[in-house]
């Protein structure tokens, strides 16, 4: 896109790809570890003194241990879900390294006392919640031991991962347009926008706003690429991998480590015996992807997934599709006051976005206004979910035609030809 002369800008929404959170759990972890070090010797810890606050007063130290009694406490219910006896030990190993510096201000404080028992009370608290662990958790034991690594990256973001589709449209996405405008300064206001899957998910979900607020659109022009508010229609694999069964129980997990989970499952669908091979098409058809491209894709590219998103996310297989958090608005409802051309791509073998769900979406939007094309031949090549955006064809079969597009609604000069 740059090279034909759009300045072109990547969106990340919050929780994916560079965007980083800072949260509670790791400030209580270093206020702590600075109490302790400002303490001094054992035999006046947790005395009171009024020596310029150098020494942690009886309510200074009750206060701490309060701080970590409730950050522990959430965290091991939170985690407990998680691993087993095996990776208990790696963790919680690892977890109280990074307390050691509290415990080294001296074994016979108070402080270190309750510090050791609340150790004790946390691992206590995990063993115990083993008993009723799903085992289907533990199917992927070796390979999670693998990457358990990643699950302790994160245990410091469990707790901050509150957010759902709603918090991506009306926050993230207009702050980031607000941000681009700014900088590229449009003459008429408005950007050209390209979104796959769930980014596609929120264009045509901003399209019904505006349609439904009666606003002139902020975009020039939008292109989908395996993305639909309506899946009622199609075969999904997503219906395999979304809690539909049971929303009050998928409640009680805070997050879907999908990218983990993917990442330790990875050596079992590309050596043998090949047990989970099938997720290889999930994400692109035979030989369609560099081999080194797809393992960085599996290994890197999916991330945590707040359960919160993920159950609004499941609106999309009900009867009038994808609705707002509170059900009361359904966005392809409003599709047809679309006033933004549209280009909707679909893969041919894309099995978590099939054609007939892209279409499903695309019927509710006027003709004159949507364009929809699906991508590959009965004879082959084939496209799959990123073999949209990643396949070895796509650079010669789909950029073009998505630069055609968006070419052909730009309001400044039009970009140099392919050609």
């Amino acid at each position: 896109m740059s090279r034909q002369g759009f300045d072109t800008w990547i969106v990340e929404v919050r929780g994916a790809g560079l965007s980083t959170r800072l949260d509670k759990t790791r400030s209580v972890i270093t206020e702590g570890q600075q109490l302790a070090t400002q303490a001094g010797p054992p035999q006046v810890l947790g005395t009171a003194s009024g020596s310029n606050g150098e020494i942690l007063s009886e309510w200074e130290e009750s206060q701490l241990v309060t701080k970590l009694t409730d950050t522990f406490m959430l965290l091991a219910e939170k985690l407990s879900g998680y691993i087993n006896e095996t990776q208990l030990r790696a963790v919680s190993n690892k977890f109280f390294d990074q307390m050691s510096k509290l415990m080294e201000a001296g074994q016979n404080s108070g402080f270190s006392g309750q510090i050791r028992d609340l150790s004790e009370r946390l691992v206590k608290i995990i063993e115990e919640s083993q008993r009723s662990v799903s085992p289907q958790l533990f199917d992927l034991q070796d390979q999670l031991s693998a990457t358990i690594e990643d699950f302790q990256k994160q245990l410091d973001l469990i707790v901050t991962y509150n957010w759902d589709f709603d918090n991506y449209l009306d926050e993230d996405i207009p702050s980031a347009m607000e941000y681009i405008k700014q900088h590229s300064k449009p003459k008429d206001g408005k950007l050209l926008a390209i979104g796959h899957s769930m980014g596609g998910i929120l264009l045509y979900a901003m399209i019904s706003q505006f349609g439904f607020q009666g606003k002139k659109s902020l975009l020039a022009a939008v292109v989908t690429l395996a993305s639909s508010l309506d899946y009622t229609s199609s075969k999904s694999s997503l219906k395999l991998l979304l809690p539909l069964a049971d929303p009050a129980q998928a409640l009680n997990v805070p997050v879907i480590p999908l990218g983990a989970l993917l990442a330790a499952a990875y050596p079992l669908s590309n050596r043998p015996p090949y047990v989970l091979s099938w997720l290889n098409s999930q994400i692109s058809s035979q030989d369609m992807m560099h081999p080194e491209l797809f393992e960085k894709l599996v290994l890197n590219n999916f991330c945590t997934i707040p359960a919160k998103l993920l159950l609004q996310l499941t609106t999309a297989f009900r009867e009038g599709g994808l609705r707002n958090r509170s059900g009361s608005f359904l966005y392809k409802n409003h599709l047809p006051k679309c006033s933004t051309p549209v280009l909707a791509l679909a893969g041919d073998e894309d099995l978590i976005c099939p054609p007939e769900a892209v279409y499903e979406t695309v019927k509710a939007i006027p003709s004159d206004m949507v364009t929809y094309q699906v991508f590959g031949r009965p004879g082959g090549p084939h496209y799959a979910h990123y073999d949209l955006v990643g396949g070895r064809l796509a650079i010669d079969e789909v950029y073009p035609r998505i630069v055609e597009f968006l070419a052909a609604h730009d309001t400044r000069s039009a970009p140099e030809d392919l050609n």
